[in-house]
């Protein structure tokens, strides 16, 4: 059986010394983080916070803010900017993990819960069914839950995307990470078309719930390929949008080709916004579920106000 290719940290302080100061964040131990930690391996669940590296997982952490990884820590893709463990996985998805997750997120007691996964190609639906019983299994737990799910693009199978939509979950998002020149080198496998067609099928199939998309900046793009992709998200029907600064999480995976300065992440947000964008987090250190919860509630207050 072929074993997962595991991704060999970077030597942070070397990364650190080429890092500008507005890419790092510091990273603190707390009590919250341990007991989340031990929370986490004994439930046997996992959270892309720790396998993709993020480097805001101290500050969510110590919020209690998890992002959970569905469907085991092996991806079937090899995309050149994920620090997750590409593979061929070895097991079924687990039948408990969705109450787990369910009976986790209620004794943190979390109102907003962001559920992602690695990519499954070796499975029919893609994992779509996981999804759509881990949201069940949220609500059935705490109604008043939000779920927010953050989907692969299930191979462009609307099937799959109507199975996760049909669970009702509150938020559905499905990152395009990048601009189309660039997926061949950044993003093998995926395609731009395909996930816009997610996510504009997710739009059809949802139409009162947010939907979201995120994208990376420091790959070799310029600024008017990303507002071309803003536009083709707005015209998907999505409403949520993030943009971050791409962060090399080994010497394995492809180079920094820059950092954007703030002031180039402020000028973005404000373009986005007025193309219509219902809400718009855009820093260097913005990932696609932080604050997500926050970013929920302002969608959901505007939306309440003017009704």
């Amino acid at each position: 059986m072929k074993q997962p290719t595991v991704r060999i940290g970077a030597d942070r302080s070397l990364e650190h010394q080429r890092l500008p100061a507005h890419c790092i964040r510091p990273q603190r131990r707390t009590p919250q983080i341990a007991s989340l930690e031990r929370m986490l391996r004994q439930k046997g669940l996992h959270s892309v916070c720790e396998e993709a590296r993020c480097p805001n997982r101290s500050e969510c952490w110590s919020r209690k803010h998890v992002t959970f990884m569905l469907l085991g820590r092996v991806c079937t893709r090899a995309c050149r900017f994920c620090a997750v463990s590409t593979g061929m996985p070895d097991a079924a998805p687990d039948p408990d993990e969705p109450l787990q997750v369910a009976r986790a997120a209620a004794s943190l007691g979390l109102s907003h819960v962001v559920l992602t996964s690695v990519n499954r190609d070796d499975l029919p639906d893609g994992g779509a069914s996981h999804y759509a019983a881990t949201v069940r299994a949220l609500k059935d737990e705490a109604s008043a839950v939000s779920v927010e799910v953050l989907t692969p693009d299930f191979q462009g199978d609307r099937r799959s995307v109507e199975r996760v939509c049909a669970a009702s979950p509150d938020v559905f998002n499905h990152n395009v990470e990048t601009v189309p020149r660039l997926y061949k080198r950044v993003r093998p496998g995926a395609r731009l078309e395909r996930s816009l067609d997610v996510l504009a099928h997710a739009r059809r199939m949802r139409p009162t719930a947010v939907v979201k998309s995120g994208l990376m900046v420091g790959l070799g793009e310029n600024e008017e390929e990303v507002v071309e992709v803003l536009e083709h998200l707005r015209r998907a029907g999505v409403d949520s949008v993030t943009i971050g600064q791409y962060l090399r999480p080994s010497r394995h995976h492809l180079p920094v080709d820059r950092y954007w300065e703030p002031h180039e992440f402020q000028e973005l947000a404000v373009l986005a916004r007025a193309m219509g964008f219902a809400q718009v987090a855009s820093g260097p250190l913005v990932r696609s579920s932080y604050r997500a919860g926050d970013a929920y509630d302002e969608i959901s207050a505007n939306r309440s106000a003017e009704e």
